[in-house]
């Protein structure tokens, strides 16, 4: 399935990619373009836009916090993985204005920042990414672990 988001790609545009090709689409094609023409090359490629105003999986507001699109992502799927839980914290945290973030956020924001200015576009920036998220996953999955 193709899945389509706004170009100049930072924390959840990322994260967003990271979960749908691991947990929802392992055979998810990713596409990025300028903000303005989300909607419509969705309607035109056939794709599920994510993370811009309008569209299902894009921020929202529950128990009066902001949520991110990997916590619409996660809900709409139905993905109850603790680990994942923690790790949407987190990418919450580094996305939106809430109260206090996990620590992890700030290090996850200004790593993803880095991350943009070294790619030479979105798709480099989503591959060089994805294995901190895997090792964020990790983390947490281990810390969720019951018995450790």
């Amino acid at each position: 399935m193709k899945w389509v988001t706004r170009e100049k790609a930072h924390v959840d545009r990322i994260a967003c990619p990271w979960l749908i090709s691991h947990f929802v689409d392992g055979d998810a094609e990713f596409l990025f373009v300028p903000a303005d023409s989300v909607v419509e090359v969705a309607e035109r490629e056939g794709a599920i836009p994510f993370d811009v105003p309008g569209v299902e999986l894009t921020h929202y507001y529950e128990d009066g916090e902001e949520r991110v699109s990997f916590d619409a992502i996660m809900k709409k799927y139905g993905l109850r993985d603790p680990a994942l839980l923690e790790l949407a914290k987190v990418v919450r945290g580094a996305d939106a204005r809430i109260p206090n973030p996990p620590p992890e956020s700030a290090g996850l924001r200004a790593a993803a920042a880095g991350f943009r200015i070294i790619s030479r576009d979105d798709h480099e920036n989503m591959k060089i990414q994805f294995p901190l998220y895997d090792a964020l996953y990790a983390y947490f999955r281990d810390r969720t672990t019951p018995g450790k």
